[in-house]
């Protein structure tokens, strides 16, 4: 399944990337995240619940940041199963400035199997597009509520 897209943040870069790899910020914004922890430099373990149709569990895994650019780039790679099916990915964020902002674009694969698997490719492509909808909610959420530098008077 492919997974793609863009969301404006209203931050500079540094702080959208700052933001994108703050766990703690991700935790919050990942949809039936339970738990973030680092287990090494840019690797995490994840417990998430995740529902699609009438077919719900949690899913255990890790989630890796590789071929990092900053301020500009880099690939999350991500494994996980459960009960219900296991699931793989990979995706490139990219950040560039827009304005005041910065626009983050998205591409990515997610591999699925399992019984999750079996509610069908329109389920599953409306539930990614559901909670990558939920996801950035949640990251602008974050954005909007994070510090902004103080402007110096003269």
């Amino acid at each position: 399944m492919k997974i793609e897209g863009e969301q404006l943040l209203p931050l500079q870069p540094q702080a959208a990337w700052d933001l994108l790899l703050d766990h703690e910020v991700l935790a919050r914004a990942i949809p039936g995240c339970e738990s973030l922890v680092p287990i090494g430099p840019d690797e995490y373990e994840m417990k998430t619940k995740i529902a699609v149709s009438s077919i719900q569990g949690l899913f255990a895994g890790k989630i890796r940041i590789e071929e990092k650019n900053p301020p500009v780039s880099y690939r999350l790679v991500m494994e996980g199963q459960g009960r219900i099916g296991h699931v793989r990915g990979s995706g490139v964020l990219t950040l560039a400035p827009d304005g005041a902002g910065t626009k983050l674009t998205y591409q990515g694969d997610a591999h699925i199997g399992g019984l999750i698997a079996s509610v069908g490719e329109r389920m599953l492509d409306m539930t990614a597009k559901m909670m990558t909808k939920k996801f950035f909610s949640g990251l602008l959420r974050e954005a909007e509520s994070a510090p902004r530098p103080q402007e110096t008077s003269e």
